[in-house]
């Protein structure tokens, strides 16, 4: 996703679900990222906001129909 503007099509409360949606969007050949400030998970507590998924802008809107999150 080389200089692709970025947005964050969901929030989870661990990587386990978020790396879920993840797969549901790579069966749909939607590329994304599963990002969360946990210093690489070695320091889960530094996790305060939330994993986020994020897709290339002009994916937002599929990948929110297949996560169920838009019409």
């Amino acid at each position: 996703m080389n200089n692709a503007e970025l947005v964050v099509v969901g929030t989870f409360p661990n990587k386990i679900e978020a790396e879920m949606a993840q797969g549901a969007l790579k069966a749909a050949d939607v590329k994304s990222i599963v990002s969360a400030d946990d210093a690489g998970g070695m320091e889960p507590p530094l996790w305060t906001a939330g994993v986020r998924l994020l897709v290339r802008a002009e994916d937002a809107a599929q990948a929110g129909r297949i996560l169920g999150r838009s019409k």
